[in-house]
């Protein structure tokens, strides 16, 4: 997919149309009051009607492990999950459900929000926890995957709507007009974390990224330079699919295009990278790598280091990517984990066909085998929202941050936190934003 700022243009009008078209409703569905008399006061209309047969994806199949109910029954989040199925029974139009699910998508994420952030009871669990959003809005997509009505509607498309609403996509920037306390423009962060994966072998697991920005979406946090900055955030699957139908560039291409209403100063992805350390990562790679490393839905990226693959759809660009982030602002706060640029990266160099390390990054004429972050989806949404800022705003700073793996899970498996699990993911999610807040941009 090639974005151009002609193409960035009609994605920040589009974003903007349908936070118009859903504000109405999402007064009422963020109320956990007005959720729960949707599902006990809007019965189902004669002739909606649910399937159970609907077929799941591998991901939507862990849901039947009665673990994975207590991140939605107990976080404070079941109203919203509870009251979907009678909203869309409420549809009784193709362009009605299209507008039931944006609306709703866009209630779950500002529950999310509003939980991970204590603005909402936040039921058993603690607040900075990304895990009961994701399961919650994975069961939402059964229930849409099971709702049969009597007009023809797109399944596929209806869920793409749902995901992007519920993951952050449509909610930008405040005015861009504001300013802070001193009068000064304020400045605009935009970043992306990710869901929960690895989830066969521990379905308790959290994303440390995916906990950071939702902690920080909606909120000002003040530079080290005084000045101030508005973070905006969005929540990505770990799903080859999605990237290869675009939710990068539709995610990160209104905030690069210079100038335009969502224009953001400085723009990073954040995931889960290495063990008792945050990392820079200095260079994203355009291939895919990892197999035999599967997805969430356990697709693979049919890649491996000795035979590296090009994403499908993925535009024209070099090999490697440099960040453009103030790497040594950042790398000040070596507290309480260290913060180090990283700046290995895998190649197979121009005449050769075996794959070797570098550590001082990439050779001229090289074939991209990983980045710094590997040849995984972290390193894919580093290379692809580089690629698109290449095009659109060369100058302004990007690049990839990599968070410590969070540990401290309990060892009884009936257990899904811990203090220590919830000490190590709160320092994690404050030490993210010391490092954006040391950036000079």
């Amino acid at each position: 997919m090639t974005n151009t700022p002609r193409t960035a243009s009609r994605i920040a009008r589009r974003t903007a149309r349908r936070a118009t078209a859903v504000a109405a409703s999402l007064a009422a569905l963020l109320t956990p009051a007005a959720a729960t008399a949707a599902t006990t006061a809007q019965a189902a209309p004669a002739g909606c009607r649910t399937v159970t047969t609907a077929p799941l994806d591998a991901e939507q199949s862990r849901l039947r492990d009665p673990r994975t109910a207590v991140f939605t029954e107990r976080s404070g989040l079941a109203d919203v999950l509870h009251g979907f199925p009678a909203a869309l029974c409420s549809a009784r139009t193709a362009h009605r459900a299209r507008h039931v699910v944006d609306a709703w998508g866009r209630a779950l994420w500002q529950a999310g929000l509003d939980r991970a952030q204590g603005r909402r009871p936040g039921g058993e669990l603690p607040a900075l926890d990304d895990r009961p959003l994701y399961w919650a809005r994975l069961a939402m997509t059964v229930q849409l995957a099971q709702w049969q009505p009597r007009f023809d509607v797109d399944h596929t498309a209806l869920r793409a709507r749902f995901e992007d609403a519920s993951r952050g996509l449509e909610d930008g920037f405040s005015d861009p007009r504001n300013t802070g306390s001193d009068g000064d423009d304020v400045r605009r962060i935009f970043v992306s974390g990710f869901d929960p994966y690895g989830l066969d072998t521990e379905p308790r697991r959290a994303n440390p990224a995916g906990a950071a920005v939702l902690q920080l979406h909606g909120r000002r946090i003040t530079l080290a330079d005084g000045s101030t900055a508005e973070v905006r955030a969005v929540v990505l699957p770990v799903r080859y699919g999605d990237f290869d139908h675009g939710i990068i560039e539709r995610a990160f291409g209104p905030h690069l295009e210079p100038g335009g209403p969502q224009s953001a100063h400085l723009v990073t992805s954040i995931s889960q990278g290495y063990p008792g350390k945050f990392t820079l990562e200095a260079w994203a790679g355009r291939a895919r790598s990892a197999d035999p490393a599967t997805d969430n839905v356990g697709a693979l990226s049919g890649g491996t280091s000795a035979h590296p693959v090009d994403a499908p759809g993925l535009a024209e660009g070099p090999q490697f990517i440099r960040t453009t982030l103030p790497t040594d602002a950042m790398t000040a706060v070596q507290q309480p984990y260290p913060v180090l640029l990283n700046t290995p990266v895998t190649e197979i160099p121009a005449g050769a066909t075996a794959p070797v390390v570098r550590q001082d990054g990439p050779t001229p004429g090289s074939r991209a085998v990983a980045g710094g972050g590997g040849g995984y989806l972290s390193n894919e949404v580093a290379y692809r929202s580089n690629r698109l800022r290449l095009d659109l705003n060369p100058d302004l700073p990007g690049g990839h941050l990599h968070t410590p793996v969070l540990t401290g899970l309990p060892d009884r498996q009936d257990q899904v936190t811990s203090p220590e699990f919830e000490h190590n993911e709160a320092a994690i999610a404050d030490q993210v934003r010391a490092i954006l807040g040391h950036a000079r941009f």
